[in-house]
């Protein structure tokens, strides 16, 4: 065997390249002649030194028989040899025989019968070779076909590579989170996504291909997106009337000066050292995304609601469920004047609760949550003054927390009148109080401070200072918030629960962000990044569909936990040597572990992903 660079030239371009090939002379008819076993591509990775080796090692692969002096070879060699030779022997397990050729045929691959196949084997010859995951694409897979994705992208024109370029970035992200470069990597040295594909990704994907389908998806964003929401819908019955919204934040790691969309802003992972990306999300009540836009790192919340609405395409009268950061009263009016209805958290400092009026409500966590319903004058609209015990608690340690530090700064301050080097002006001592007040988190506000001049007039004597909670606010009502609406035919309960969606919006985002990859973003255009993101959105529709279908059956796990049960699964070839001397190899998918197996019976799936495959070489 050896390997020979092949001059050609682009039938679309024009353009004139090499492509490299794993050749073998066999004697044909009298005459010697060169057979191609394998077309190793235009981007061969390995370097002409290490040509003759790597076809040595393949042809030692091959013979399965031990060497005396093994072959020292780079780590990167000795992985291609064993690609190659895996590829080979799944091709029938014999060596092309070119027509007329004198040497006599090699057994081609024995075809799996429904009746036993007995052979006698070498045990202690058993190697074990070429690992490979396929659990999480097994799950993958399934979610894709469930709602016809591979058929829509070659509906939308992406030819056979780019759309298995977009099925491995995806699943990729769903598997092993990262960037493009990881991906690639995992697509290359340890998933079998190929073998469940037919699709040979270690020579057919070079790493710009992953770019390229990102760039392909963000040409069709909203009609993937559309139709993917609507095959949903079918998929689980559903009946879109409630539209959840809300912005979330991701960082850069590096400058980012030629993305206009990297802005510094309010971080929501505390990265305010980075340049930071706003993605926006419009979801169904039932979880699945309707629409995804990328905003600047500093992107207002409630200016962005109209731009979402107007694409989306939500039927009138649809209820839009909201946080009070969008929840702006220009925001409700433009609802309103569209005949949305709407449900948000309101944007009204003053609290209040009556608790002689309130209903109480059991969550599903069995804890309790009390509601005062008052309807406005007009009818227009209701509020709803809910108090949540847990809350409460909560918010009382804030508070305790908040006041202490606050009072600590006044006794450092009063303790310092005492000392004869510290500082006693009335204006000092009135700015430290003022910076003390600033950083108080609000609750400078429920303290009277006095500061006592000295006969002079101008210099302190004595600080004094009492608590005097302020009405309404989170010290006198903690564990109160107020929730806001137009839909005032539905009752207390309903609403509340209807409100509780946001809370799995919530989860979305920290599903997006700890379990699919969305942080960091290592991209400089803009167009990169907004593809990054939506790899990780299509990421979460398909992982959306899988956990519920399986909390259909039972099972409610994260998605973290269903990964982790599906990665231990893989593809291995077992290779035995005969007793006549030949080579028997078999390349099946290792028996799910219970919960997997469980996993795949809720799912309707094959335990084993992919074909068995028997080769004799």
């Amino acid at each position: 065997m050896f390997i020979r660079a092949t001059p050609t030239r682009s039938n679309a371009t024009g353009e004139h390249y090499f492509t490299y090939r794993l050749v073998e002379s066999v004697r044909v008819g009298g005459k010697v002649k060169q057979v191609v076993l394998h077309n190793l591509g235009r981007h061969f990775p390995i370097d002409k030194a290490y040509w003759r080796p790597l076809a040595q090692r393949v042809e030692e692969l091959l013979a399965s028989q031990a060497v005396l002096v093994p072959l020292d070879l780079p780590p990167l060699v000795e992985r291609e040899a064993q690609r190659i030779a895996a590829l080979l022997r799944a091709r029938q397990g014999a060596k092309p025989t070119p027509k007329g050729s004198d040497a006599s045929p090699e057994p081609a691959v024995e075809a799996a019968a429904p009746k036993a196949d007995i052979q006698a084997v070498d045990v202690e010859s058993l190697e074990l070779l070429r690992p490979r995951s396929v659990g999480v694409e097994h799950l993958g897979l399934w979610a894709m076909h469930q709602v016809g994705f591979v058929h829509l992208l070659k509906e939308l024109g992406l030819s056979d590579p780019q759309r298995m370029a977009v099925v491995g970035a995806i699943i990729g992200r769903m598997a092993e989170p990262g960037s493009e470069l990881a991906t690639w990597r995992w697509l290359q040295n340890e998933s079998g996504l190929g073998e469940l594909l037919d699709f040979d990704f270690e020579q057919r994907l070079p790493l710009k291909a992953l770019y390229r389908a990102s760039d392909a998806l963000m040409r069709h964003r909203s009609a993937i997106e559309g139709a993917l929401f609507r095959r949903a819908c079918d998929l689980f019955g559903l009946e879109p009337s409630i539209v959840l919204y809300d912005l979330t934040n991701t960082y850069f790691e590096g400058s980012q000066a030629g993305n206009p969309k990297a802005r510094r802003g309010r971080s929501k992972e505390k990265r305010t050292d980075c340049p930071l990306v706003t993605l926006g999300l419009v979801l169904d009540g039932s979880g699945f995304t309707r629409r995804s836009e990328t905003f600047e790192g500093n992107a207002s919340e409630p200016r962005s609601l109209e731009g979402m609405l107007q694409g989306l395409g939500a039927a009138a009268g649809s209820l839009v469920v909201m946080d009070a950061g969008i929840a702006s009263e220009a925001n409700l009016t433009w609802l309103r004047e569209r005949g949305y209805r709407y449900l948000v958290v309101s944007r009204e400092r003053m609290r209040q609760f009556n608790p002689a009026a309130a209903l109480p409500i059991t969550t599903a966590g069995g804890a309790q949550v009390r509601i005062e319903r008052v309807d406005d004058e007009e009818g227009a609209e209701v509020r709803l003054y809910c108090h949540s015990a847990e809350r409460q608690r909560k918010e009382e340690g804030i508070n305790e927390r908040f006041c202490g530090r606050f009072e600590e700064g006044l006794k450092r301050i009063a303790e310092g009148l005492g000392k004869p080097r510290s500082e006693k002006r009335l204006d000092k001592l009135q700015e430290r109080i003022g910076r003390l007040k600033e950083r108080s988190r609000g609750v400078g506000q429920h303290y009277t401070i006095q500061l006592i001049p000295d006969e002079t007039g101008e210099r302190a004597s004595a600080l004094h200072w009492e608590r005097h909670p302020q009405a309404g606010t989170m010290l006198t009502h903690p564990g109160v918030y107020c929730l806001r609406t137009n839909q005032t035919d539905w009752d207390s309960e309903r609403l509340w629960r209807t409100y509780t969606l946001l809370t799995d919006l919530e989860a979305v985002f920290r599903s997006l962000k700890s379990e699919l990859g969305l942080r960091p973003v290592f991209h400089h255009t803009e167009g990169r990044v907004d593809g990054h993101l939506f790899i990780t959105v299509l990421a979460y529709q398909f992982v959306q569909i899988i956990r519920r279908r399986l909390d259909e059956r039972g099972i409610s796990d994260s998605w973290a936990s269903l990964r982790t049960t599906a990665r231990v699964q893989r593809r291995v070839s077992a290779a035995f040597l005969r007793a006549d001397g030949r080579q028997l190899q078999v390349r099946k998918a290792t028996q799910p572990e219970v919960e997997l197996r469980a996993i795949y019976a809720a799912l309707g799936l094959s335990p084993t992903p992919g074909n068995l495959e028997k080769t004799i070489v």
